[in-house]
């Protein structure tokens, strides 16, 4: 078969491009930017790629057209090519579903945050018991060298995203997935471009239990009131629960597993900084040390043991795998570093991402090491500002915190000014007052650089100019 992606430079479709080559089809692709490193995935898949969208962008001979969702709807001369000759074309999640996902058992991680991270752990886990599961990744896990593949039956590890399928199917891409295995990982409102409400979200999830068999499993914290809702709403499938706290080892009940709520996965102590904690079942408990920081990561850990778990893999070696675990590019990922300064790369954009995140950093460092976080609020919901009211709570770990102000923002900045915060329009003034805050002092410097867009190429400037 002859397929040809239109978007196939984003994370997902490039994925697709991977996995349709994997099974043995001949895959070309257009997009309208060519960019790594899903271009150098690409290429170096044998699949070629080109630049712009056009009446001509498909080439001849092409038995089905996959097509993305950013930027391809009605008006893109591509899409009205396909229509005006009446060319076949699918979703990409429809094509998962129909073409590769449906003799598989599925394993989808679904959730407002985490589910790169946790789908990661997941996949590793399942590779480190010998199991070489398939996976597809909304980011590129250190543990594996890219963001797809089509591993060996029957796993299949999949991020499952609430974000919808494509101009002609407003559904959320998860319910093409039809998973065995479901993690639910946390609810909250966000995607504020495609849902009015955090109901409307809650409504996209109800469907997405449904489509879990009763011989499956459903997985999620027992303190999320978001998910308990929605599983209240009718649930067909059995379900298991896991609790990652006490999250703070002063805690008074950090040792005394009986204190904490039924739950048949629970974290009884850590370490203040969480790179290490005991994980308990059913009195059975085990130590993992690993390099990865921050609570949000022990929740992440719990919701991947369990799925793992049921896919067949002994908690003893989920824990073990779990220590070996390299986490994923762009969760506060170093691309930076000398004698003075750290600079990490965050993909965080939702409050309780940011402070989750910054928490676990600043637990990692020394007391009198300095944090600024450097934070643009790229994303249609933060632009929004849906969030405002929380970003200056989310940010209380850092010391400073420079805020990068992006076009067509829909709220004044300024409010988020004070002694410690301030809110500047370009890269080169952010660069500006980090040497000033740099000046004289003898403190090493962490600099976080938190968002999901391209910073206005900062990240490249400040390495520049470190060096």
């Amino acid at each position: 078969m002859n397929i040809h992606i239109l978007g196939i430079c984003g994370t997902l479709m490039g994925s697709i491009a991977i996995l349709a080559k994997e099974t043995g089809a001949q895959v070309s692709g257009s997009d309208e930017h060519i960019y790594p490193p899903m271009s150098d995935q690409l290429q170096a898949a044998g699949i070629e790629i080109y630049e712009g969208y056009s009446d001509t962008s498909v080439p001849e001979g092409t038995d089905l057209v996959i097509l993305g969702n950013a930027g391809l709807g009605r008006g893109n001369p591509a899409v009205e090519h396909l229509l005006r000759h009446n060319i076949p074309f699918i979703s990409g999640a429809e094509w998962l579903g129909t073409y590769l996902l449906r003799d598989r058992w599925v394993i989808a991680i679904a959730g407002t945050h985490g589910k790169t991270t946790t789908a990661s752990m997941v996949a590793w886990i399942l590779d480190y018991a010998g199991m070489e599961p398939g996976y597809l990744i909304g980011g590129v896990p250190q543990n594996f060298s890219v963001s797809s593949r089509n591993g060996s039956h029957p796993f299949f590890v999949i991020e499952a995203d609430e974000y919808d399928t494509s101009y002609f199917d407003r559904r959320s891409k998860f319910l093409h997935y039809f998973p065995q295995t479901l993690v639910m990982n946390n609810l909250e409102f966000d995607h504020a471009d495609i849902f009015d409400t955090l109901e409307d979200i809650k409504r996209q999830f109800h469907q997405l239990v449904r489509t879990v068999p009763e011989h499956g499993l459903i997985i999620h914290p027992n303190d999320d009131v978001n998910l308990l809702d929605v599983l209240d709403r009718g649930c067909w499938t059995e379900t298991q629960t896991f609790l990652a706290k006490p999250l703070d080892s002063h805690h008074p009940s950090v040792n005394k597993a009986e204190q904490l709520p039924q739950s048949d996965l629970s974290i009884t102590s850590t370490s203040d900084d969480f790179s290490r904690f005991t994980v308990t079942s059913n009195g059975y408990e085990l130590m993992v040390h690993w390099n990865l920081r921050g609570r949000h990561n022990l929740h992440n850990a719990l919701a991947a043991l369990s799925a793992a778990r049921h896919a067949g893999v002994p908690l003893a070696t989920g824990c073990a795998a779990l220590c070996e675990f390299s986490g994923v590019k762009r969760r506060m990922e170093i691309i930076y570093e000398n004698q003075d300064v750290v600079v990490y790369d965050d993909f965080a954009h939702h409050p309780t991402a940011i402070e989750s995140d910054l928490d676990g950093l600043r637990r990692s460092l020394q007391t009198d090491d300095l944090l600024i976080a450097v934070i643009e609020p790229a994303s249609h919901t933060m632009k929004s500002g849906i969030h405002q009211r929380e970003l200056t709570a989310a940010t209380a770990a850092a010391d400073h915190t420079l805020w990068l102000e992006p076009a067509n923002i829909g709220w004044d900045m300024q409010t988020l000014v004070s002694h410690r915060s301030h809110v500047h329009s370009t890269p080169r003034e952010i660069i500006n007052h980090l040497d000033t805050l740099f000046k004289g002092s003898t403190r090493r410097c962490h600099i976080a650089l938190m968002s999901n867009g391209s910073f206005q190429n900062l990240r490249e400037d400040l390495s520049a100019h470190l060096s």
